[in-house]
């Protein structure tokens, strides 16, 4: 607050001060009245407005600065009408009533919004583990009735399947620390269940799988970790070259982490996508390949997931060469972490 604007602001009271000194120094001087007199009548209000003036500008500058201080120190900078001070002058107290008023009806809306978001995300993941039930069902019958039609069938259901699982897992994404539990695990289990469910299409598609050194104890939630592998194993299955295909998992124990790598010998990605891919929705150019079609969702629930569970992950790719992924897990436990 300036103290060149907080006196722009008050010219009309000036103006009206100024004129009421020069009306009673016209009518003093009508009545022939003392030059001391008239000298004292024009002095005292003249410098009991400019005191009043400048505690005045003092008192609300004190305020304003310090309001302006406590805003940019918020880093949620909603809350400023919890920790608003009460100022001395009405205004002052105007602001901070309508402030206050103003952030109740924020929360309340917030709150409104939240319900029906978590109502929404309750329908999801129920209506995702209801269909799941005619899924396994039409499986069975498969599974009783195999032929080349079939197989096609089943092919899509696992693809039905894939989509709904990652529908699951993006409807709780947002609240992942209410659905996890951080424990020791074995990668190579962690693994073998990724491996599992893919097994039908490595099998189809024949692809070759190549394991290093797995057998070591990582900290994780095991189901998000199956899932995030899920991700990149199907991403590498999809955009593999028709003529052998391989993906190579292995690890390597650092002094302070694990690294898991998911290499591949796929179509890799070009140098202008490498950076996109964990952005939302982000497909790049093999995206927009025929037959190839993707939705950008797998890689950036990866890069979400890992971060809720404290893991890194990261990814290098050369054009018509492959992809490799490697997903850090830090050494010691959640609460060390």
């Amino acid at each position: 607050m300036r103290f060149k604007s907080y006196i722009k602001d008050k010219l009309l009271l000036l103006f009206l001060i100024f004129f009421s000194i020069v009306s009673i120094e016209i009518i003093l001087l009508a009545y022939n009245i003392e030059f001391n007199v008239r000298v004292y009548v024009l002095l005292a209000p003249l410098v009991a407005t400019i005191i009043g003036l400048l505690i005045d500008f003092y008192n609300r500058k004190s305020y304003y600065d310090n309001l302006k201080k406590n805003l940019e120190d918020l880093d949620a900078k909603y809350l400023i009408p919890e920790i608003i001070g009460t100022p001395d002058f009405i205004d002052g107290k105007i602001l901070k009533e309508v402030v206050q008023d103003a952030g109740k009806s924020m929360l309340e809306n917030v709150n409104k919004y939240k319900y029906i978001q978590d109502d929404y995300k309750e329908y999801i993941e129920l209506w995702i583990h209801e269909i799941k039930i005619p899924i396994s069902a039409s499986k069975m019958i498969i599974e009783n009735n195999k032929n080349s039609v079939t197989k096609s069938i089943d092919e899509e259901l696992n693809k039905i399947e894939n989509y709904t699982e990652q529908a699951l897992f993006y409807a709780r994404s947002n609240t992942v620390e209410k659905d996890y539990v951080v424990k020791k695990s074995n990668l190579k289990e962690i693994v073998n269940q990724a491996i599992l469910k893919n097994k039908n299409i490595l099998i189809n598609t024949k692809t070759s799988l190549e394991f290093g050194d797995l057998d070591v104890e990582v900290f994780t939630d095991s189901k998000w970790t199956v899932f995030i592998i899920n991700q990149i194993i199907q991403n590498s299955i999809k955009y593999s070259k028709s003529d052998e295909r391989k993906i190579k998992i292995s690890s390597n124990t650092l002094q302070e982490s694990v690294v898991l790598y998911i290499e591949d010998n796929g179509i890799g990605i070009s140098k202008k996508d490498i950076s996109k891919v964990f952005d939302k929705g982000f497909t790049g150019e093999n995206g927009r390949i025929i037959g190839k079609k993707s939705t950008g969702i797998g890689l950036y629930l990866c890069k979400k997931l890992c971060d809720k569970l404290r893991l890194g992950i990261q990814i290098s790719s050369k054009k018509d060469k492959g992809t490799e992924v490697r997903i850090i897990f830090p050494k010691g436990s959640y609460i060390n972490m």
